[in-house]
């Protein structure tokens, strides 16, 4: 197993208009965050909200290219981000213990926090296509390169760490610095991790390991 400190490369935050950062995503321009009654866009190069959408957003936040999913409750909402009309709604498959979200190869990933497990889900239906456990509770979900990464916060401590998607076994950890929580995490395709800050308010960028090095 890969492990090594997780390395913040910049925050944003806190921010006067949200409460906290409970769900995360990326839609190739904005970083979205979910922060209770809403749901902002933030400029990664300014650090400015930009924009809004009054939603419940409770937790986890996905984007599919056209749509933004969120976990209201035990509810995952399917919205238009240009109206923040509520166009679909599909039950979340904790019912209401979901933690993250993610979009990947056409399904939803939710996270279950203290149950320990990722599922796999119809974005139409909900329907529950496949269940991945892991040993540490799921604070938020992210694909990249073929790769699943989870946030966890368990026993005051918190890490980003990537998993085998079909046994669960962890193949790499980032650890957070002591104090800092993962409440929310998403991928920008490449080399940067955006995870939630809960009620501190913040928004932290963490750098995404080569693929060389040596395992520790």
């Amino acid at each position: 197993m890969r492990h090594s400190p997780a390395e913040i490369i910049r925050e944003y935050g806190p921010f006067p208009e949200a409460k906290g950062v409970h769900g995360v995503s990326y839609d190739g321009r904005r970083i979205w965050f979910a922060s209770g009654d809403r749901l902002n866009a933030l400029d990664p190069d300014s650090g400015a909200i930009v924009g809004a959408l009054s939603v419940p957003a409770d937790a986890g936040t996905a984007f599919d290219g056209r749509h933004l999913f969120q976990i209201a409750e035990a509810a995952i909402h399917r919205i238009d981000p240009t109206t923040g009309e509520v166009v679909a709604t599909i039950p979340a498959p904790g019912n209401g213990e979901d933690s993250g979200l993610a979009w990947a190869e056409g399904s939803l990933w939710v996270g279950q926090y203290r149950a320990r497990k990722i599922y796999q889900v119809d974005p139409d239906t909900g329907t529950v296509l496949r269940t991945i456990e892991t040993d540490r509770f799921v604070t938020g979900v992210t694909w990249v390169d073929g790769e699943l990464w989870h946030g966890t916060w368990q026993d005051e401590t918190c890490d980003v760490r990537r998993i085998d998607p079909q046994t669960g076994e962890v193949m790499e950890r980032l650890d957070m610095p002591a104090g800092t929580v993962v409440s929310g995490l998403e991928s920008d395709g490449a080399d940067r991790f955006f995870c939630g800050g809960a009620t501190s308010g913040k928004l932290r960028v963490v750098r995404r390991p080569g693929r060389g090095g040596t395992a520790t």
